[in-house]
């Protein structure tokens, strides 16, 4: 019998489900492909013995991909939000993302080839925009509505003033 967690995440690809899971296990930590399961009998998007499902864990976050076919497109309402500790960390996730066909998009989102979101966020980001002070606060988040991908320096240097 499989333990299965109550929570889980599921995700809607295009048939490349398993493609998707052994890229994010390969990228970031605390992740793994888990089991990949084919479909028992035809279905919309498929025939008997594709892959249907692939249980995967992206840095301990337990998600199933769903090879549903093409009737459903990923939107930014849903992404993975990833705290990275330094500029060496956050340039590797989303070179990683973004050198793998994904896209970039402003304030540290990219989307990744198969159309899901990532927020790559530095940790200074965040301790910057939530902190005490509220004009330090202000000068972080301006200077991160310019951004792409997330300059630490940057940041650090408008919480300065």
């Amino acid at each position: 019998m499989t333990t299965i967690a109550k929570n889980t995440i599921c995700i809607w690809y295009d048939g490349d489900a398993e493609e998707a899971a052994r890229f994010y296990a390969a990228t970031f930590p605390d992740s793994r492909v888990d089991a990949v399961h084919r479909a028992p009998a035809d279905y919309p998007s498929g025939k008997a013995g594709d892959v249907l499902t692939v249980m995967f864990t992206v840095m301990g976050i337990p998600c199933m991909g769903l090879n549903g076919g093409p009737a459903v497109q990923h939107n930014i309402a849903f992404s993975f939000q990833v705290a990275t500790t330094d500029q060496m960390e956050t340039d590797r996730y989303w070179n990683a993302i973004i050198g793998n066909g994904g896209r970039e998009n402003a304030c540290g989102w990219c989307q990744d080839k198969w159309g899901v979101s990532w927020q790559i966020t530095p940790v200074a980001l965040t301790d910057a925009v939530t902190g005490p002070d509220p004009a330090a606060a202000r000068r972080a988040f301006e200077a991160m509505m310019t951004m792409g991908k997330i300059d630490v320096a940057a940041i650090e240097a408008a919480v300065r003033g």
